[in-house]
């Protein structure tokens, strides 16, 4: 003898409707998913004005259409600087023909030191596009407050010879200048540049 359970029209109803749930949500766009960390609608490092190493003045307007990656260091950084800007620039060679689309920025947290002759010369040994900007003394503090990124200088053996800790992070944004990622030292230029594809893609 056999038995049948039997099903109820409200199990037959619900059975139907999840099925059309599977249906829709296997129809419907997956989000992005970034390495870098997504602060897409952040309170903060929602823009900046200040001035480029050729003096020219800059805010993210100027930058609409491109991708934007923005890093605080200094040129006397021994070595998450110059490795930062590295991978930036490789990271834009990554993209191909996109890579136009893409502005590097670094803005001075030094700027007892950084002239806009060094950033010039700086941003040149690792991509003639990228800028350097840079803020006066007093507007620093402001800028990285703004930002929520950390800096102190660091005496060394003599009045020039400091040094200046710093967090070592870059912010990305979006064709649109909106803030979209926080990405990581060290994540490296294929993370960042697998990333900035699907920003473009967006």
């Amino acid at each position: 003898m056999s038995f049948r359970t039997p099903l109820t029209r409200r199990t037959l109803l619900g059975a139907t409707l999840g099925a059309t749930g599977l249906l829709i949500a296997g129809c419907s766009e997956p989000a992005a998913s970034f390495t870098g960390i997504d602060i897409t609608g952040a309170d903060y490092a929602t823009g900046f004005s200040l001035t480029d190493h050729n003096g020219q003045p800059r805010t993210l307007a100027d930058f609409k259409g491109k991708l934007v990656v923005l890093f605080f260091g200094f040129t006397q950084c021994p070595d998450v600087c110059p490795t930062t800007m590295s991978e930036l620039a490789e990271a834009k060679r990554l993209l191909g023909a996109d890579g136009e689309r893409l502005q590097g920025l670094f803005v001075s947290i030094d700027p007892e030191r950084d002239t806009p002759e060094i950033m010039k010369q700086y941003m040149a040994s690792f991509d003639p596009s990228f800028l350097a900007l840079y803020a006066a003394p007093d507007q620093l503090p402001e800028l990285a407050k703004s930002y929520k990124m950390y800096y102190k200088k660091v005496d060394g053996p003599t009045p020039t010879s400091y040094t200046m800790d710093h967090s070592a992070g870059s912010y990305v944004y979006d064709t649109q200048g909106r803030i979209r990622l926080y990405h990581r030292y060290g994540s490296g230029a294929p993370a960042l540049a697998g990333d900035l594809k699907k920003l473009l893609a967006s």
